[in-house]
């Protein structure tokens, strides 16, 4: 996208009367009527390249949307959930998320989040959390009564102006996410109209001396600051929220969405950095860079997925994020890439401040494998394909190797000669979280690869979540040790992922219709939600 364009002012132009009769005595002209002609010509040739020109481009100002209903984008019927025929394995995560959309319906409606073994509801930034991030999954599953129970909470009950703080990444990511999202999927405006509230209310945190955005802000005054934990906003956070904004900006016409992020994205190139990798912190006043851990985790993680993403939002017409996305995975490679003893499993390791490596890999990480098959779909080089596979098969290892088949939230593996397993896991790491990134990129590597396998992993994930975090009467927990069987020991909350998230991945890996969220028509954001890729429809 360019810079603004300016309407064309009319002018009216005299043109002289050449060979006219008038009403005195005829003149003789001083040059032959060519001399005025051709200037005429060439004026009006100019005039009409620019209008064709303008019809073609797109600027920040000025954007062409649409005429008319859309009814369908690559091949999957928009408006309405989806009604279409499911595997027998999409049905039971249909029943998973039936189970768990009862307690949340029962026990804390319209709040952020369940408590399911105490029943009670656990409230956030109080913006319906649960209930926004599981909307596109009802439309997706058909699940039309819940849908529309949900949507009239949304139009009827929804605050988006609370008197409350919120974080900026993961209100951006879940509720801005989802509500955009559930626009695209339905062409229902009450979905925009709340966005473009909720993106209006957030812009206030980028008013920053450094234009890095403030971590939290009161939705209702405005006020954005620091986390209360530190100085410092995490760079995951402010470098994952610019599919969301661009794509509020591409929709409405206002560029000042995609001003704001890409002001923070510019700004983080222009920091030095070890081959292009980040560390974990920024100061939003000052717009540096704190010095420490680079990770593929917490607080880095995604960082380098919208770097990726953001090339393929713009039908890959920005060239800079290619490059960033392609500078930082050899930086991966030089310095974070390592493999394991005996099986020499593939693992995304951390490098800590002083320059040594620690051999630890969140399951945060696991979202890695989907992000580089996707890569090599959209044109990167092949050899990603290798790494994506490799790595994907250690994050089913992560819950295969448990004893409740469930992945602790943080492994950390063996490197030297002589070890007699690969990974282990210390005791405060054991914890399960219901996460989304392993069945993430088996989405991923089954509908690029069409290898069986990768579903036949994710059924393996599902089963193990009905045994040990399924809780009778409803929901599903979180729990505190994946090593023991017997007392898994329930962390009494349901994470709005689970739904939004791990649940809604499962039941599009099991999916044979690739349709059905064509990754040549959509680009899913963070939180699973799927944004159109500009030129799909509404910028052709």
């Amino acid at each position: 996208m360019g810079g603004s364009r300016k309407k064309n002012k009319s002018t009216n132009v005299q043109a002289p009367t050449i060979g006219a009769r008038s009403k005195g005595k005829k003149k003789n002209l001083p040059f032959p009527a060519y001399y005025y002609t051709v200037p005429l010509l060439v004026a009006a040739l100019a005039l009409c390249i620019a209008l064709i020109y303008a019809k073609m481009t797109q600027s920040h100002d000025q954007t062409q949307k649409r005429d008319g209903p859309l009814n369908n984008l690559g091949g999957m019927p928009l408006g309405r959930p989806l009604q279409l025929p499911q595997t027998d394995q999409q049905k039971a995560v249909v029943e998973a998320f039936q189970h768990a959309w009862k307690a949340y319906k029962e026990h804390a409606w319209g709040k952020d989040e369940l408590k399911p073994i105490s029943k009670e509801s656990n409230e956030w930034f109080d913006l319906g959390l649960t209930l926004v991030d599981s909307l596109d999954t009802m439309w997706l599953m058909g699940l039309s009564d819940e849908f529309d129970e949900a949507r009239n909470w949304v139009q009827q009950e929804m605050v988006v102006g609370v008197d409350k703080d919120v974080n900026l990444f993961e209100t951006t990511i879940r509720v801005l996410g989802g509500l955009l999202s559930t626009y695209h999927l339905t062409q229902d405006q009450l979905f925009l109209d709340r966005a473009k509230e909720l993106g209006d209310r957030l812009l206030p945190c980028f008013k920053s001396p450094s234009k890095v955005p403030f971590s939290d802000i009161n939705l209702k005054s405005g006020n954005s600051h620091a986390p209360e934990w530190g100085p410092d906003s995490s760079v995951s956070e402010i470098s994952t929220i610019q599919l969301e904004f661009r794509d509020l900006s591409m929709l409405t016409g206002d560029t000042k969405y995609q001003i704001a992020v890409d002001r923070v994205m510019e700004k983080l190139q222009s920091l030095p950095k070890k081959d292009h990798l980040v560390p974990l912190f920024i100061n939003a006043e000052t717009g540096k860079l704190r010095p420490g851990t680079l990770t593929l985790g917490a607080r880095a993680d995604t960082y380098y997925e919208y770097l990726f993403k953001q090339w393929i939002q713009c039908s890959k017409t920005e060239q800079r994020f290619r490059q960033w996305f392609l500078d930082s995975m050899s930086g991966v490679k030089k310095r974070l890439l390592r493999h394991s003893k005996p099986s020499n499993l593939t693992f995304i390791g951390e490098e800590l401040e002083r320059g040594e490596f620690y051999p630890k890999m969140d399951h945060l990480v696991c979202y890695l494998p989907g992000t580089l098959a996707l890569g090599v779909h959209n044109g990167l080089p092949a050899k990603y394909m290798a790494i994506a596979k490799n790595l994907i098969y250690t994050c089913y290892r992560m819950y295969k190797d448990m004893p409740t088949k469930l992945s602790p939230e943080i492994v950390h593996f063996n490197t030297e000669p002589g070890a007699a397993e690969d990974l282990y896991v210390k005791p405060l790491d054991r914890h399960n979280l219901l996460r989304p990134e392993t069945v993430e990129s088996l989405f991923y590597l089954y509908r690029l690869t069409n290898n069986t396998k990768y579903q036949k992993w994710g059924w393996n994930i599902l089963q193990a979540f009905n045994k040990y975090t399924r809780l009778e009467g409803g929901g599903y927990s979180s729990i505190n040790d994946v090593t023991n069987t017997t007392h898994p020991d329930y962390r009494d909350k349901m994470e709005s992922f689970f739904l939004g998230e791990t649940l809604k991945y499962l039941f599009l890996l099991f999916s044979d219709d690739h349709s059905v969220i064509s990754l040549d028509h959509w680009v899913i954001n963070t939180e699973a939600h799927p944004l159109p890729i500009w030129g799909s429809y509404y910028w052709k």
